[in-house]
């Protein structure tokens, strides 16, 4: 278990040498070029900075990630770091800032995105949900405001869908244009699949891969057959959202279902205790920046 009174959460030194040697772990090459032929500059007012002989930049452990042009100190980051991913419901933006001592909570605002960027897998690195053998649930579950508290009479809850491997990873995806659609884009269709009983569903896999439970007559499960495992990843989630975060804009969301994904994909029935779930996180900060500017951007 990691304590918080590690040097690395309290020393700037002892924290950049932790991020440098996470970034890396065999030899250090420019992340403006690709380079390894770095040096380690020397003196006080350049510590942490390399030098490439080739293209003659200037580079940290900062440059090329989500920290990138950040004040904040190194230490701060992989504090902020290791709440966010061993609390189960997630950390606030006021309690980051109190725990942190930072100075506005903007800041820890900003923060706290940029760490849920680093949460997100990398462009490229997402693959159908599932296999040969293995059994996936689907289902959808709906983020809003009861009829008397919305503004607008025809005002929307927001959809969400998600697809979880037994015994492996969840996977969420905000408002995709249909539940259909969403299922030929991350379902591998050689897996079992097991639903509620939504006529979306129909149709999509051969008689005998796909079963489901028929909520409105209270069946909840037959036997192997039910979507609780994705009922309790979905129960957190809002737990998380009303007692935690209290209020998520929209177009923040998809960010915080990653921060709760990658929570469900590294917790500790998968032997992932949290030193090594926010080791993961670390490793997620390259080649991912994130400007003030994009979080209050809609989602593209």
């Amino acid at each position: 278990m990691t304590s918080l009174s590690e040097p690395r959460f309290h020393d700037e030194d002892k924290a950049r040498e932790h991020i440098e040697a996470s970034r890396w772990p065999n030899e250090v090459n420019c992340p403006l070029c690709g380079s390894l032929d770095v040096m380690h500059m020397a003196g006080k007012t350049q510590a942490g900075m390399f030098l490439c002989r080739d293209c003659r930049g200037k580079f940290t452990c900062r440059t090329g990630t989500v920290m990138e042009r950040s004040h904040i100190p190194l230490h701060k980051w992989l504090l902020a770091i290791h709440l966010m991913a061993s609390s189960k419901k997630g950390m606030s933006a006021h309690q980051l800032m109190r725990m942190l001592g930072l100075g506005s909570y903007r800041t820890a605002w900003f923060m706290a995105h940029r760490i849920r960027e680093a949460m997100a897998p990398a462009p490229g690195s997402i693959e159908p949900i599932g296999g040969k053998g293995k059994t996936v649930e689907a289902d959808e579950t709906y983020l809003g405001k009861s009829p008397k508290s919305r503004r607008k009479p025809n005002e929307r809850p927001i959809q969400v869908f998600s697809l979880v491997e037994r015994g492996g990873e969840v996977r969420s995806i905000i408002d995709h244009t249909t539940v259909r659609s969403a299922l030929y884009e991350h379902l591998n269709f050689e897996s079992s699949l097991m639903t509620d009983g939504a006529q979306q569903f129909k149709n999509m896999l051969p008689v005998g891969q796909h079963q489901s439970v028929d909520h409105s007559k209270y069946e909840w499960a037959r036997g192997a057959v039910h979507t609780n495992t994705l009922e309790n990843f979905f129960s957190v989630f809002k737990r998380g959202l009303v007692g935690t975060y209290q209020h998520v804009d929209k177009k923040h969301l998809h960010r915080y279902l990653a921060e709760f994904d990658f929570r469900y994909n590294n917790r500790t029935a998968l032997k992932v205790e949290d030193a090594e779930r926010a080791a993961k996180a670390l490793t997620g900060v390259e080649g991912k920046r994130l400007t003030y500017r994009q979080p209050n951007e809609a989602q593209p």
